[in-house]
């Protein structure tokens, strides 16, 4: 990890810290995914602490858009449908589709998935972390196209 990254990912841990330090009554945690921009937002209680790129899906394939709540977490994930496929810190929320980590990172910022939302490790294990401290009914993801 270089310099930068590792001072980045220190700052929005420290931020994620003290956000997590509000009550989950008052909290609201969303994860906005921007398809047409491969990006996602993420936002603590109204204000944005992070913007990441994903990669979402590749033709032919699908993403769903729509409002959802997370289903459930597994930090170690592998997919049952693509190869034993490792999908780390992920987070479930549309029966098979997850956000998680990918080993693909050079691909971020461009559709390469087979629907899932693919985020950088370091970003999903923050997202995952997030979500497990806030709660499922305090956690919104939103994709849009």
């Amino acid at each position: 990890m270089t310099a930068a990254r590792s001072l980045r990912a220190a700052l929005l841990s420290v931020a994620v810290g003290a956000a997590c330090a509000v009550s989950a009554a008052a909290a609201q945690l969303e994860a906005r995914i921007d398809l047409s921009e491969q990006l996602m937002t993420v936002r603590y209680s109204g204000q944005t602490i992070a913007t990441w790129p994903v990669s979402t899906a590749r033709p032919g394939k699908v993403t769903p858009t729509g409002t959802f709540r997370p289903e459930h977490l597994s930090a170690n994930h592998r997919s049952s449908l693509y190869n034993d496929a490792p999908m780390p810190w992920s987070v479930f929320f549309h029966g098979n589709y997850a956000i998680h980590g990918t080993d693909q990172v050079e691909r971020l910022g461009s559709p390469a998935s087979a629907g899932c939302v693919r985020l950088a490790p370091d970003n999903a294990r923050l997202l995952f972390n997030l979500v497990r401290k806030v709660g499922f009914d305090a956690t919104r993801i939103v994709i849009r196209p």
